[in-house]
């Protein structure tokens, strides 16, 4: 989606100054996420990226409310999701918005054919007429996401990681919802089927027209997806912009040590390639003290202002 056209309409998801606290003891709280603010428009891809710890899964579990956020607003297609919610609002947000989780095997039930772990949210919500029904939007969506249909009938253990994380993906899907959250759903396979399942992912969305939340530690694959991308680091948004302007003007001294990061397939080039280091406690930058600012188009940085006139400088 070009950013014209993401500027004509509503957002999808509005989170507005999440906060995610975890107290560990009565002297000592876990920071997961502290004021974090994006949007998501329907149909794009929005890439969340970092490094392990920064929060990433965090945010995505508190949209789809497997954690009560500590602090912020939460708007999914019109609704507030952030508080407590009515029995409509919970079935809206249950049927229009889906996780694609990590480790494919870990959250598909051993004991339960495909079939079943596939229909599981159109049986929770009744959405089927008949038994007839039910296979047959299963076959549909197994055809979909290129398995056969007599795998309906077999068992998790029966397959490869990239066959269970197409299941995953199938049982997702099946609902037709506006908004999936990928939580690192590739960083579980090989490299030849990560390519396979992101293919898969975008091919998907452009027949349903659902919108991402693609949450990754890798750059180059989010790169690839995402038409904006959020840059976190231990729980803060430290940069967002499109795809283009991260990539082409990174402001951020943590955005540049990731992009730094990516190893280049040319293997000459690779030699020379320099890796920029950022260490956060040694850096002298404080993210409590910084304030979101606009580099341009919809491009900002997390900075104060001395920051931000250093940061800048080069690109003026």
């Amino acid at each position: 989606m070009s950013e014209a056209a993401a500027s004509k309409q509503a957002p999808l998801l509005k989170v507005e100054h999440l906060k995610q606290y975890f107290p560990i003891s009565r002297k000592f709280t876990v920071k997961a996420v502290d004021d974090v603010s994006f949007d998501i428009f329907p149909g794009e891809t929005y890439g969340l990226v970092g490094e392990s710890g920064s929060g990433k899964s965090t945010i995505g579990r508190a949209v789809i409310r497997l954690y009560d956020p500590t602090a912020g607003k939460i708007i999914f297609d019109g609704e507030d999701i952030s508080g407590k919610m009515s029995a409509e609002t919970t079935r809206h947000l249950r049927t229009n918005m889906q996780m694609i989780f990590q480790d494919p095997m870990a959250c598909l039930n051993p004991r339960k054919k495909v079939v079943d772990i596939i229909a599981q949210g159109l049986d929770i919500h009744k959405m089927y007429s008949s038994f007839d029904e039910r296979e047959e939007k299963v076959a549909k969506i197994l055809e979909k996401v290129g398995l056969a249909p007599e795998h309906a009938t077999r068992f998790p253990h029966q397959f490869s990681g990239g066959q269970r994380q197409r299941i995953g993906i199938a049982r997702a899907l099946v609902m037709n919802p506006k908004l999936i959250i990928a939580d690192e759903c590739i960083s579980a396979l090989d490299v030849s089927i990560q390519a396979q399942v992101v293919n898969l992912m975008k091919d998907i969305q452009q027949e349903t027209h659902s919108a991402y939340m693609f949450i990754a530690h890798d750059l180059s694959m989010v790169k690839y997806i995402s038409n904006r991308i959020g840059v976190l680091h231990l729980g803060h948004l430290v940069e967002s912009g499109t795809t283009e302007e991260i990539f082409e003007q990174p402001v951020h001294p943590y955005t540049k040590s990731l992009i730094s990061a990516i190893p280049h397939p040319n293997p000459r080039m690779e030699k020379s390639r320099i890796a920029v280091k950022y260490d956060y406690k040694t850096s002298g930058i404080d993210y409590n003290q910084g304030q979101r600012r606009l580099v341009n188009g919809t491009h900002y940085v997390l900075a104060t202002e001395g920051e931000f006139e250093q940061w800048t400088r080069e690109y003026r």
